[in-house]
């Protein structure tokens, strides 16, 4: 055996074991980052059924007529650079706070709420 033709086939192993990983791993994050970053306003079911979700005034996203009313690319432009209403920050940005992957995955978890 050529040990220089087993680099490549344990580096192409490498790499197809860590992209295998990365769809649990991003649902994995997403459901950490909506625990950390998401579910005191909305709760852990999506439901704003918080008290800091009552004060705030926030929607719930268990609602599918009121989520089809936004695309993703929406959801995810209020992720980034977050709400604010008559001037008063609603919710925070987050494009300094997570990665665009991330968010893309928050995205992909609040789409599970609407029923």
């Amino acid at each position: 055996m050529n040990p220089m033709n087993s680099k490549p086939t344990l580096s192409l192993a490498t790499a197809a074991l860590l992209l295998a990983g990365t769809p649990a791993m991003l649902a994995a994050d997403a459901a950490e980052n909506w625990t950390k970053h998401c579910g005191s306003c909305h709760g852990a079911d999506g439901t704003a059924k918080t008290k800091a979700g009552r004060m705030a005034g926030a929607k719930d996203l268990t609602d599918g007529p009121y989520q089809k009313q936004f695309t993703d690319e929406q959801i995810l432009q209020r992720l980034k650079d977050g709400v604010t209403d008559k001037g008063k920050e609603k919710m925070k940005p987050f494009k300094s706070v997570l990665s665009d992957e991330e968010l893309k995955a928050l995205v992909a978890k609040v789409r599970t709420f609407a029923k």
